[in-house]
């Protein structure tokens, strides 16, 4: 940081899984390594070493405790959590999430810029992973709680004195919903591994796609199965999830559920793919479109959410808009032949890859808060 070197507070969401959210924390750990997080929910077990070195503030109370057993159930619970933290001490707060953790409480004289994966999804109409809220004896409850809740979350969006998005999707979700202005600054992908990956072909005798992920209904890797049941085409999955057995069922023979991999069988299979297929309606980034073009390999995707503004058409990929099972063998078809004529160059892909490193981020990151924190020092010296 520049001029004053301000105490700085982190508030994130919630610490009780690892995943690209997790990743950005780590990223601004380290930029920022005297910070404290504050959160809802900590499990050190779920969590880096990066993040579980830190100094983690939860709420010791009986809500915190009912929250770490029972989130899900007690979201109208979450917003007094984050607005009872006691945040004074702090020059700067950095927020990093989708719900909560942009409405904590500052002053005139605190400076706070929100890291913002998405508007909570469940809140307006995006597909989410659980499909509890929407069992019949809950729906009442959940209508009632969910509209006082996005009256909450437009009040708590106007907080931040400034916003960052993950992408142009978010940017665009953040001025829909909540009337702000963000800037974009793509999360840290670690395109490295897959840059300077030297794997083997071991086991892989037939060309093959790919698609990995978690397999949850909305991910519709459904569609994809069936599409490449009516095709002479390989297709590979690796992931795990509620719809594990149900996929099964209906892949055919050409289709292998591959499970959960090691990081380092991960790669070799986007390594050895023709190309990934990614399947995800209204995703608010895409990492594995990331992961792919660091290997090399273009992607497939439908044209929606953050890979809408990622995928250069022609160029690291290309799009579907019929999310159907004939619109996916339509779009494969065309997308193989162009593969397989070599139309997509894996050097200039990878090279398209690099700018959503580590390194990238934070340097963009520093930057974008160092020249807040300018325009905050001016004002306050006005």
């Amino acid at each position: 940081m520049q001029k004053g070197n301000p105490r700085v507070a982190i508030v994130v969401d919630y610490l009780n899984q690892y995943g690209g959210a997790e990743k950005t924390l780590e990223a601004m750990c380290e930029l920022f390594p005297e910070a404290p997080i504050y959160t809802s929910i900590y499990e050190p077990n779920q969590m880096s070493e990066i993040i579980n070195s830190k100094e983690i503030i939860t709420p010791d109370n009986t809500k915190g405790r009912l929250l770490a057993k029972l989130p899900k159930h007690f979201t109208f619970l979450m917003p007094s959590v984050f607005e009872a933290f006691d945040l004074s001490r702090f020059d700067l707060i950095i927020s990093s999430g989708t719900a909560w953790s942009k409405s904590v409480l500052t002053t005139p004289d605190q400076l706070h810029i929100s890291y913002i994966h998405t508007p909570p999804r469940f809140l307006y109409g995006y597909s989410v992973e659980s499909v509890q809220r929407f069992k019949w004896y809950y729906k009442p409850f959940v209508a009632y709680i969910d509209h006082h809740l996005r009256v909450w979350d437009f009040m708590a969006a106007q907080r931040p004195n400034y916003f960052v998005a993950n992408s142009e999707e978010i940017k665009e979700r953040v001025f829909k919903f909540y009337k702000r202005k963000a800037t974009v600054i793509y999360p840290p992908v670690e395109v490295e591994k897959g840059l300077s990956f030297k794997g083997t072909k071991d086991n892989i005798s037939k060309p093959y796609y790919l698609v990995l992920g978690r397999l949850a209904a909305y991910k519709n890797v459904d569609l994809v199965i069936e599409a490449f049941n009516l095709m002479d085409l390989e297709l590979k999955i690796i992931g795990t999830g509620k719809e594990e057995t149900k996929l099964k069922r209906l892949a055919k023979s050409n289709v292998t559920m591959l499970g959960k991999l090691s990081e380092t069988e991960k790669h070799k299979y986007i390594e050895n793919c023709l190309g990934v297929i990614f399947p995800v309606k209204d995703e608010d980034f895409g990492i594995v479109p990331i992961e792919a073009f660091s290997h090399g390999k273009p992607v497939l995707a439908h044209k929606s959410g953050g890979p809408k503004g990622i995928i250069k058409e022609g160029f690291t990929g290309e799009f579907f808009t019929e999310l159907t099972t004939e619109g996916i063998v339509e779009a494969v078809k065309i997308f193989d032949n162009k593969v397989r004529n070599n139309k997509y160059n894996p050097v200039e892909i990878k090279n398209y890859a690099r700018q959503f490193s580590k390194d990238i981020f934070k340097e963009k990151f520093t930057d974008f808060v160092n020249k807040c924190w300018s325009k905050h020092l001016e004002s306050k010296n006005a």
